[in-house]
C-alpha cells in the first residue's frame, strides 16, 4: 500500500450543507432571487465544481443570459462571493472532520505512509476547512495536493487523480482512495485506484460499484463503524484494516488475470 488519497467535500468533512448555505448567501448578496433547497442542491451535486454548478443552474432558469458574452465573468464573481461566505462558515473549526479522518491521517503520518488530496474544490476552500484541525501548516501533512487549480477537467474524469499519482510517483494499484460520491468513485476507478466510500445524506442514493467498502464513516474507538460491528474485534478503520483490504483486492485481481 503506497499511499492514501482523500477527496475533500463530503469525505474529510460533511461540508455540503455549509456549501449550500454559502451559495444561497452569495445569491442574496448579489441581489438574485435564486435559492437552492436541499432537494435541488442534491441534484446539482451531480455537476462537479462550484462554478460549473452555478452555470448549469443559470442555464436552466435563464438560458439566454447564461450564454451571454460575460457569463463566465459573472459566474466567477458569484463563486468568489460564495467562497468568502463558505470560509466564514467553516473557519475556526466550526465544521468538524468526519469520524476517523484525523486519527487515520495522524496514523499514516506516523507510519510514513504518504497521504494526498484529490478534489475539485478550490485552494481557498481547502485552507478554510483544514487550517483549523491541522494548523496553518496543514499542507505539510500531505505528499501531494490536487485541487481545482491542478487540472481543468473535473471528476468523474480521472485527471486530478492522475496528477496526484504523478506527483507521488505511485502506481494506482498501490493506492487507496476515499470518496463520498459516485462521481468521485468513477474518477478514482478510471485512474485505476480502489476506493473506500463514506457517503453523506446527499450521496447515499448514489451507485457505488466495485469498491473496497461502503461505510457510514471511518470510526473511532468510542464511535464504531456500524458496518464493522459484525466483527467484534474491529470497530474502526485503521492502516491494518486498509492493508488487509488492499492485499485481498490485489490477490483477487491476480487470480482473475
Amino acid at each position: 500500500m503506497e499511499a492514501l488519497i482523500f477527496d475533500v467535500d463530503g469525505t474529510l468533512a460533511d461540508t455540503e450543507g455549509a456549501h449550500r448555505d454559502a451559495f444561497n448567501a452569495a445569491f442574496a448578496e448579489a441581489g438574485l432571487d435564486w435559492y437552492w433547497d436541499e432537494a435541488l442542491y442534491t441534484r446539482l451535486l451531480d455537476v462537479a465544481g462550484g462554478k460549473e454548478r452555478i452555470h448549469r443552474y443559470w442555464r436552466c432558469v435563464e438560458p439566454e443570459e447564461a450564454n451571454g458574452a460575460k457569463a463566465a465573468e459573472t459566474v466567477a464573481a458569484l463563486h468568489a462571493l460564495k467562497t468568502r461566505h463558505y470560509a466564514k462558515r467553516v473557519g475556526a473549526g466550526a465544521l468538524p472532520l468526519r469520524p476517523g479522518i484525523a486519527r487515520l491521517i495522524g496514523q499514516a503520518n506516523a507510519a510514513d505512509v504518504p497521504i494526498a488530496i484529490a478534489t475539485t474544490t478550490t485552494p481557498a476552500n481547502l485552507d478554510a476547512l483544514l487550517a483549523a484541525p491541522f494548523g496553518a501548516d496543514w499542507r505539510k501533512r500531505f505528499a501531494a495536493i490536487g485541487d481545482a487549480s491542478t487540472t481543468a477537467v473535473k471528476k468523474p474524469a480521472p485527471d486530478v487523480y492522475l496528477a496526484v499519482l504523478d506527483t507521488l510517483r505511485a502506481e494506482p494499484g498501490g493506492c487507496i482512495a476515499f470518496e463520498d460520491s459516485e462521481n468521485g468513485v468513477r474518477a478514482a476507478a478510471a485512474a485505476g485506484i480502489a476506493t473506500v466510500v463514506t457517503p453523506t445524506a446527499y450521496t447515499r442514493h448514489h451507485r457505488f460499484d466495485d469498491v473496497l467498502a461502503v461505510l457510514s464513516h471511518l470510526g473511532e474507538p468510542d464511535d464504531p463503524v456500524p458496518e464493522l460491528l459484525r466483527d467484534a474485534t474491529q470497530r474502526y478503520i485503521d492502516l491494518a484494516v486498509l492493508r488487509h483490504w488492499h492485499m485481498s483486492r490485489r490477490a483477487a485481481l491476480a487470480t482473475v488475470h
